[in-house]
């Protein structure tokens, strides 16, 4: 178990062997702490908020549809604002601090709307707009309190950590809408309190500035899209875009599972804890696997059991349910798990200190814009050929993209910090 413990200031840094790489530094334990409340607070409205818009609200699929897609698609954008932000005055905490309060004072908007469209679009725009702003100045916080060889464990720590806020969540949400006899307005003011409570540890508990200031600040960090001056970046945004092209979205893999297994309605919202509950039992596992190889590797074997996941979805059903159920829900926790917190770690040291969250905003950015594309795509080949030729060309799109992420990213796993940040990876000294 990761316990923080807080020590002088003054004390001098541990050594980089040995003991050191067993250690969490105590700023990634207090992000997870923060990232595992407020998502029981999100995922808590998240679980139950088609239930209540749809059924209860009575708006249509297709106008509940539009709304989430076009807030989830503005919040990709507003990354970018969040992670120049921060890095202008190294105010990683203040713009973060910004995005969870934004994001909490959302569900006291749901609850004030009523049955107002108007209301509920500000509401859920408000919601994605601080998870847009917080991401990226978050996970630079992660970088920049870490050492560069235990990156993938500190960001493996903070993704199970957080993983678990999205399990307790939804739980939590039809916990409280059984006892409540259906009371959603429960349920947005039990959110807004823990939310705010996220908001508070973030206050308390996260330290204001980074551990080693850099020595001046760097040309190309000072515009976000800067970071595209350095090759290796290049190489890692256009890996990670290419991959993120060929993934055709979680909601079209339950999707394909319900049609396969022919699962009751009622079922489906849980599909998702399976891959959830999977990802939290390898996030930390998986993260010092790629501090030990590289994080080359596992990033690309996360997409292989992606691929995994698309071939099992086509082969044919005869057995029990579980013999399709529980290897794809598995196969994308392995992807997850994998991916999401290695690919921060593989980019995080290439960036320099006072342009980190600007360029992790960039890289998360191209992926989901590339994400959202797979995700159109599949539906429109769904559409005209059908599930199972969709499928084919998801794989065929998948393999092709493999081989051009082979290519591209990095071979060297060393993730050593650039040369014009020297000292800039100093261990917090608030360690576990």
């Amino acid at each position: 178990m990761y316990l923080a413990t807080t020590g002088r200031r003054d004390a001098p840094a541990p050594p980089r062997t040995g003991g050191a790489g067993r250690r969490v530094p105590g700023t990634v334990l207090a992000l997870g702490t923060v990232s595992l409340v407020t998502d029981i607070s999100s995922e808590m409205v998240t679980a139950v908020l088609p239930l209540y818009l749809v059924l209860g609200l009575g708006l249509s699929p297709l106008q509940f549809g539009f709304l989430d897609g076009l807030f989830n698609g503005a919040a990709t954008v507003v990354r970018l604002l969040g992670g120049h932000a921060a890095d202008r005055g190294r105010r990683h905490k203040r713009v973060a601090g910004i995005g969870y309060a934004l994001s909490t004072c959302s569900r006291l908007g749901l609850l004030l709307a009523g049955g107002a469209t108007a209301g509920i679009a500000a509401a859920l725009a408000a919601d994605r707009v601080g998870k847009g702003i917080r991401t990226a100045p978050r996970d630079a916080l992660i970088t920049l309190s870490s050492r560069p060889e235990a990156l993938g464990r500190s960001f493996g720590v903070h993704r199970a950590m957080d993983t678990t806020g999205a399990l307790l969540g939804p739980l939590a949400a039809f916990a409280l809408l059984w006892a409540t006899a259906d009371a959603y307005d429960a349920v947005f003011v039990v959110s807004f309190c823990i939310g705010l409570l996220g908001v508070l540890l973030l206050v308390l508990y996260v330290p204001g500035h980074c551990p080693t200031p850099p020595a001046k600040p760097t040309p190309r960090a000072r515009k976000v899209f800067g970071a595209l001056r350095d090759f290796t970046f290049r190489r890692i945004l256009g890996a990670a875009a290419l991959l993120g092209a060929a993934t055709v979205g979680d909601a079209f893999v339950y999707l394909l599972l319900q049609r396969r297994l022919d699962l009751p309605i009622g079922w489906f919202p849980l599909l998702p804890l399976g891959a959830a509950a999977c990802y939290l039992l390898l996030a930390v596992p998986a993260g010092r696997i790629a501090d030990r190889v590289g994080r080359r590797l596992p990033f690309l074997y996360g997409h292989v059991a992606l691929l995994g996941v698309y071939a099992t979805l086509l082969a044919p059903t005869g057995g029990p349910t579980p013999l399709l159920l529980v290897p794809v829900l598995a196969l994308l926790g392995v992807f997850y798990a994998t991916t999401d917190g290695v690919l921060m770690a593989l980019a995080g040291p290439v960036l320099p200190v006072d342009g980190r969250a600007g360029g992790l905003a960039l890289l998360q950015t191209g992926q989901a814009l590339a994400r959202v594309l797979a995700a159109a795509g599949f539906g429109a080949a769904w559409t005209v050929w059908g599930p199972r030729p969709a499928l084919w060309a998801a794989i065929s799109a998948l393999l092709a993209a493999l081989a051009g992420g082979w290519a591209l990213l990095p071979r060297d796993p060393s993730g050593a910090p650039a040369p014009e940040e020297p000292g800039a990876q100093l261990p917090d000294r608030r360690t576990a």
